[in-house]
């Protein structure tokens, strides 16, 4: 019994003994993100140059999409009623004082009146087709950045890990601290990649849906002009 006794004060005094030492232990260093990112290499240079670019096609083509999107509730009633009181000349002057996608559309189809509807509708579609083009462009950009950013980290990585797999081959030094921090370091960029990448893609899928909704628009408000192309007047 006394032994056992014995057996556990030990136990307890060496559980104090680590517990003491640990606390007493210098803490672990701090990363700084600066300082943690200057170290990814010469490859963080174009990573840096991608995420600038990134962002500043990101807030343009938003700005520019935002605006396209920007249509007046009451903008193809007053149309209509134009319309259909044969005051063609107010509608268009309406549509073509007005600066958004639809309305240029619409000035478009009110210019085609009293052709046939399916010559209205098709030169429409041309315009709507041009406005489009005009809200995608530069997206292009977007989707670029989304795929090579993670290349140029991958690229990083590699040439980092080949750099120390190279220096300890030539040293002999191979220890598992040496090691570990030199593949962190490396990792660095391979982890810059993904992230702007991923930034990339998500802001890409954001502006897409915006066109989409600008694009409904436009297929609404085309659609309710050829309505009111077949009614009759007033």
């Amino acid at each position: 019994m006394n032994l056992f006794l014995l057996q556990i004060a030990d136990t307890a005094r060496r559980l104090a003994d680590s517990t003491q030492a640990a606390l007493g232990a210098s803490p672990a260093p701090k990363m700084n993100l600066i300082d943690l990112l200057m170290q990814g290499g010469v490859l963080m240079i174009p990573l840096a140059l991608l995420f600038v670019l990134a962002v500043y096609f990101f807030f343009e083509r938003f700005i520019a999409i935002n605006k396209a999107g920007k249509i007046d509730a009451n903008f193809m009633s007053i149309i209509r009623d134009h319309i259909l009181s044969g005051n063609v000349s107010a509608a268009r002057s309406l549509a073509k004082n007005t600066n958004n996608p639809v309305a240029r559309m619409i000035d478009k189809g009110i210019q085609r009146i009293g052709k046939p509807i399916d010559a209205i509708e098709k030169s429409m579609e041309n315009v709507g087709k041009l406005e489009m083009y005009k809200m995608e462009r530069n997206l292009s950009v977007l989707s670029l950045i989304s795929g090579v950013a993670p290349m140029f980290g991958f690229l990083g990585t590699i040439v980092g890990m080949v750099q120390l797999f190279f220096g300890i081959s030539s040293t002999g030094e191979y220890t598992l601290s040496t090691i570990a921090s030199g593949i962190y370091v490396k990792m660095i960029t391979s982890a810059t990649g993904l992230i702007i990448g991923l930034l990339a893609y998500v802001g890409h899928s954001f502006l897409n849906a915006q066109i989409d909704k600008t694009v409904n628009k436009m297929e609404a408000a085309s659609a309710e002009f050829i309505d009111t192309l077949q009614e009759p007047t007033r």
